[in-house]
C-alpha cells in the first residue's frame, strides 16, 4: 500500500473516531438540537456527510462523485431517527469510503475521477475529502461541545495540559511510525491536536 494511501485512511479515521466521541458525550436529543432554523443539527451534518460519502465513494473509478440518485438538499432537512439509527447510517458512509479506498492501490493515484462532470486524479479527490469531511467534523465537534451540559471530555490534549503532554513525547527517541493495514482497521492513531 502506498504511503499516501495508508496516510489518507489515517486521517479518515482519525475524523471518524473524533464524530464517535463527539456523538457518545452526547444524550439523544442533543443529535438533533438546532440552534435556530439556519443552523444544521448534528444528525443533519451527518446525513449530509453519508450522503456525500455514498455518492462520491460509490463505484468512484467508473463512475460521477455526484450520482443522480443523490439529494443533497434532502440532507440538510430536520431529520428524527433514533440515534442508533443515525449511527448504522454514519457507518454505512464510513464503510462505503474504507470499501473504495482499499479496492485501490498505487497505480490508481493517477487515474482521473469526475465529481459534477470535473475531473480530479484519484488522488486529489482523495485529498477534498478529507479537507470536506475534517470541515464537517469540526463543525460536529463544536455543536456537540456547545450542547454538552456536563464537562466536556477532551478529544485531543486536554486544556492546561500541553506542557505534561510535551514533556513525555520530548522524553522518547524521535521515530516515525507507519501503520499496517491492520492497525489502520482497529483505528490506532496518535493523532493529537
Amino acid at each position: 500500500m502506498s504511503t499516501f494511501l495508508a496516510t489518507s485512511k489515517k486521517q479518515f479515521e482519525y475524523y471518524k473516531q473524533l464524530g464517535e466521541k463527539s456523538f457518545s458525550q452526547l444524550e439523544e436529543p442533543q443529535l438533533f438540537a438546532q440552534t435556530n432554523v439556519d443552523s444544521n443539527s448534528i444528525a443533519m451534518i451527518v446525513n449530509h456527510m453519508v450522503g456525500n460519502m455514498l455518492s462520491r465513494w460509490t463505484d468512484f473509478l467508473t463512475t460521477d462523485g455526484e450520482k443522480s440518485w443523490r439529494n443533497r438538499d434532502r440532507e440538510f432537512e430536520a431529520i428524527q431517527p433514533t440515534r442508533n439509527e443515525l449511527l448504522q447510517q454514519w457507518q454505512k458512509g464510513w464503510q462505503c469510503l474504507f470499501d473504495a479506498l482499499n479496492s485501490i492501490d498505487e497505480s490508481d493515484l493517477s487515474r482521473i475521477v469526475y465529481i459534477r462532470n470535473e475531473g480530479h486524479t484519484v488522488q486529489e479527490a482523495i485529498v477534498r475529502q478529507i479537507a470536506h469531511y475534517s470541515y464537517h467534523v469540526g463543525q460536529l465537534v463544536f455543536a456537540a461541545k456547545q450542547l454538552k451540559q456536563t464537562p466536556w471530555q477532551s478529544l485531543s490534549i486536554p486544556r492546561n495540559a500541553s506542557e505534561s503532554y510535551n514533556a513525555e513525547k520530548f522524553s522518547n527517541e524521535k521515530s516515525v511510525k507507519y501503520f499496517t493495514d491492520d492497525e489502520m482497521k482497529k483505528g490506532k492513531n496518535d493523532n493529537e491536536s
